[in-house]
């Protein structure tokens, strides 16, 4: 049981609307329509009324054969394997806080969807006319797999990080490479019964990225609880999107925010994730079927659970999830 007196959810929308289009069938009028048709013979006209149209002749037998037209299957831009880096344009730049952008790229094709599997990332590339060797950072895309013609992403600049400063300066217009899929952990739909995530400043996307696929999914029953830490309340991302996700699926997701620098409004926890901060949202260790996602930055694996070895080595457990008796293959890092 989540002890309220720890944390403070996220403010809820309680005007979340659902809208259900319906489309009215039109049918056919009882009227009958008359129209007089001219017709000569050997100099000799007459009219007469019909009680049906003969402007349109009735459908052939082959025309009714005819299939109805059959919606194009998108393509995945992203193959992985020997496929190379693709050169996506950037279309838009958004500003969203002091020092982090949303920044929209255009697929190759408008139709195309990025390939992107749950859970998953690509690799950017980028090499400066003063750089020796290119830089080579993964990013999680924000927008959804199923999305058609764009990837979307939320970058925070870094001082002294060579991509995320040259993803700064960029403007609609100039492109950069990009290559993927790089798989991550694979999620399947009510393998797992719960799932905590620790998250930490742009951990958050990877972390979004499982959310979406969860919660889009009707027969998903999966719960899941969130421990976010930022810096200061500017930095939450995506806090309006894992708000909307927590009000419209209140017993199974629970999202728990902590700053560093709060402000005098704060309600929420303050410092870093604490001991007592995952002992008291998180599902007991002996629970079955637990998993728990980390991703953040370096101190914050340190202190939760230690460092990876290599992207395909987890390396061991330690930190304070080893201390609250989680085993190592109860947790995954990002």
């Amino acid at each position: 049981m989540l002890a309220r007196q720890v944390f403070r959810p996220a403010n809820t929308f309680r005007s979340h609307v659902r809208r259900y289009a319906t489309e009215s069938s039109q049918g056919g009028s009882n009227t009958l329509l008359y129209g007089a048709v001219g017709a000569s013979a050997v100099g000799l006209g007459y009219y007469f009324l019909s009680g049906t149209s003969k402007s349109e002749a009735p459908a052939s037998k082959e025309e009714r054969k005819q299939p109805p037209a059959q919606i194009k299957e998108p393509k995945a831009a992203f193959k992985g394997g020997d496929q190379g880096f693709i050169s996506l344009k950037l279309d838009n730049v958004e500003n969203i806080n002091h020092n982090t952008k949303k920044f929209r790229f255009s697929l190759p094709e408008e139709d195309d969807v990025s390939g992107l599997k749950i859970a998953s990332a690509l690799i950017t590339k980028y090499k400066g006319p003063e750089m020796e060797k290119p830089v080579i950072r993964p990013y999680t895309p924000t927008s959804d797999e199923d999305s058609r013609g764009f990837l979307d992403f939320v970058i925070k600049k870094y001082p002294n990080g060579p991509m995320s400063e040259h993803l700064h300066s960029m403007t609609p217009g100039q492109r950069l490479d990009m290559k993927g899929p790089i798989p991550k952990y694979p999620y399947e739909a009510n393998k797992l019964s719960h799932i905590g995530m620790v998250a930490g400043g742009t951990g958050i996307t990877p972390m979004y990225q499982v959310l979406r696929a969860i919660f889009k999914n009707p027969e998903d029953k999966t719960k899941v609880t969130l421990l976010y830490g930022n810096v200061s309340e500017d930095d939450i991302l995506l806090k309006r999107e894992l708000e909307d996700l927590e009000n419209t699926y209140p017993q199974r997701l629970r999202v728990f925010y902590t700053v560093d620098k709060p402000s005098e409004s704060w309600q929420n926890a303050k410092g870093f994730i604490t001991k007592e901060m995952v002992k008291t949202a998180f599902p007991e260790p002996k629970t079955e079927n637990l998993k728990i996602f980390v991703c953040g930055p370096p101190g914050m694996y340190k202190a939760i659970s230690g460092t990876k070895n290599s992207p395909t080595d987890q390396g061991e457990l330690s930190g304070i999830l080893k201390d609250l008796g989680y085993s190592k293959d109860q947790v995954y890092k990002f």
